[in-house]
């Protein structure tokens, strides 16, 4: 299971016991929220994508959605998620618990610039009814994230 994979990852930081396992599901944003309590953008959603036949984990706001303009700007191709059928195969997890941690090794990860207007996020943990608090400076040390991008709609 996925979630056993994310908590040997974070056991390894010394931070297996900060995942959140709730009694209901966290697989949507809207989901997400009502189980932690928090606004919907605070969940960090992880939305899969191939670039030139590549698996890549944009990370964002969950309130946001990705701007095909500033996508193709950024990856000079259209965005093409992963179908929800192959999110495991690609990255590791299923749709629902899809998370930026213990992916798989070609998975590139990049962190949108959306998540910065808060202090703390919730990504998920590999399962349908997980989730971690992380400050934005632990997601980026966690997530091993190639770099920041700007590819989501401006919301403000």
């Amino acid at each position: 299971m996925a979630i056993e994979k994310v908590r040997e990852y974070f056991k390894k930081m010394g931070i297996e016991n900060r995942i959140m396992e709730f009694e209901v599901s966290s697989a949507t944003v809207m989901e997400a929220a009502e189980a932690i309590g928090s606004e919907s953008g605070e969940i960090a959603k992880s939305i899969g994508f191939l670039v030139d036949g590549k698996p890549v984990l944009i990370v964002a706001r969950g309130d946001t959605k990705v701007n095909s303009g500033k996508f193709k700007k950024e990856f000079s191709q259209k965005p093409k998620m992963i179908p929800a059928d192959l999110a495991e195969e690609y990255i590791g997890h299923q749709v629902g618990g899809v998370c930026p941690f213990a992916v798989k090794e070609d998975v590139k990860i990049y962190l949108d610039e959306s998540l910065k207007k808060y202090e703390f996020v919730y990504p998920a943990c590999g399962s349908s009814n997980s989730a971690i608090k992380c400050s934005i400076e632990e997601l980026e040390k966690y997530s091993k994230h190639e770099k920041w991008i700007d590819v989501c709609k401006d919301m403000e």
